[in-house]
């Protein structure tokens, strides 16, 4: 297996970004976005995010892979100290132990940056996303029912949460 490096991702990422994205949006419900991205749209996401909300890239032999980004939880105050993830691995490189390495490095992020928890919304049918956020200690602390449609099916979305500070 190749090495993979994680870095802070740049505005040049993000074609690369947007095309991993959007192979999911196409063909998967980990995301239950129904049409790609735009260009515009995944810059404006970027902007939005830096500083406190990071968004990394995973790269082999100097080219885009992955990525993965912590994203407000909620846009009212109160909710701050709580953030979600997000990780995208190129779809023929699952497997790998990409997710994970990005998910790690995302933990390591937020508990540095101050974070208190960090929440994932995952589609109850992506059995290996669910297993990786429990192998990397978060917790089941939800499942809504039928709350997506996609592909012509009704789609449970569960919430894992994971506890960075000391109090609980």
């Amino acid at each position: 297996m190749a090495h993979l490096s994680i870095r802070l991702a740049t505005a040049n990422d993000l074609p690369a970004i947007n095309s991993i994205y959007n192979y999911y949006v196409i063909h998967s419900t980990c995301t239950y976005q129904t049409e790609p991205s735009t260009e515009k749209e995944r810059a404006e996401w970027f902007e939005a995010h830096g500083g406190n909300y990071p968004v990394t890239v995973g790269e082999r032999e100097g080219k885009v892979v992955s990525w993965a980004s912590i994203s407000p939880f909620h846009r009212r105050a109160a909710y701050r100290p709580t953030v979600e993830n997000s990780v995208y691995v190129q779809n023929d490189l699952l497997g790998q132990g990409i997710g994970r390495a990005l998910l790690e490095d995302l933990i390591q992020r937020a508990t540095t940056l101050g974070f208190h928890s960090i929440i994932a919304f995952i589609s109850a049918d992506q059995a290996a996303s669910v297993k990786l956020h429990e192998r990397l200690a978060f917790e089941k602390v939800a499942h809504l029912h039928q709350v997506g449609r996609k592909f012509n099916r009704w789609l449970d979305v569960v919430y894992m949460q994971r506890m960075l500070g000391d109090e609980r």
